[in-house]
């Protein structure tokens, strides 16, 4: 009888992802413009990385269309509360005050801690050594809320920049003593690129999962969509295959 149950469900979630796909619904997803590794351009503008390939992962398991736009971090969220666009997988942390602001989250598909990173040979070991400095962040990310929570006690300034890329380069350029960022983000960056970064041990905190996000109950079928193609990634490897091809074999930091 569990089988009969069992192959008729199959046959049941087949007809209906079928009359989706008869609609032609092509989902609008946006992105982040410089998140690496998890999205940013290549040399020839194609955008790459590990959102990029989990998203495609999960599309072609669903068997949903989509497409996607690099707008960045505060566009790409105006677009979802403005109904132009339909979800967003730009390395999002799930938080508490994101979900009472109306952000709907996929269950999580990364987990990222958030650290400090200063100049290289910068006589800065802890937070203690910022008394006075300005530190740079990210605007509206958990990086940011985690400098906040920390500059009255260690008594710094916070300095609000729109991209990832910008935020670094005012630390080697000296215009601020330190920066917060997601902890594989700066990671990548330094071994990428090679610029004279480094991170300040035990700076972490307890970061938080990244999850896919919608901004209307209406689009609570795209997150079940993402929710059940992540677990069949996980299941069959693929998940893992992408990180491991963006990360190296640890595939983590």
């Amino acid at each position: 009888m569990k089988k009969v149950f069992s192959i008729a469900l199959a046959l049941l979630l087949v007809l209906c992802l079928s009359a989706a796909l008869a609609d032609g619904k092509v989902y609008k997803i946006v992105t982040d413009t410089a998140f690496r590794p998890f999205e940013y351009a290549d040399e020839n503008g194609n955008m790459i990385g590990i959102d990029v390939d989990i998203l495609a992962a999960i599309a072609a398991d669903q068997g949903f269309e989509y497409t996607l736009t690099a707008l960045g971090w505060d566009a790409s969220i105006a677009a979802c509360q403005a109904g132009q666009a339909d979800g967003m997988i730009a390395g999002a942390s799930i938080t508490q005050a994101r979900k009472d602001n109306g952000w709907i989250f996929s269950d999580g598909y990364y987990s990222a801690t958030q650290s400090m990173a200063v100049a290289a040979g910068a006589k800065i070991a802890g937070f203690d050594d910022l008394f006075g400095k300005t530190v740079a962040v990210k605007i509206g990310t958990q990086s940011a809320e985690y400098a906040e929570s920390l500059k009255d006690e260690f008594g710094f300034d916070v300095v609000y920049l729109e991209s990832s890329p910008d935020v670094y380069q005012s630390v080697i350029g000296g215009q601020a003593a330190a920066c917060f960022e997601d902890t594989p983000i700066l990671a990548d960056y330094i071994k990428s690129n090679g610029v004279p970064l480094q991170l300040v041990e035990g700076t972490a905190n307890e970061g938080a999962d990244y999850g896919f996000a919608v901004f209307s109950p209406d689009m609570q079928e795209l997150v079940d969509l993402f929710n059940a193609g992540l677990k069949n990634i996980k299941a069959n490897g693929t998940y893992n295959e992408i990180l491991i091809k963006h990360l190296g074999e640890e595939a983590t930091w």
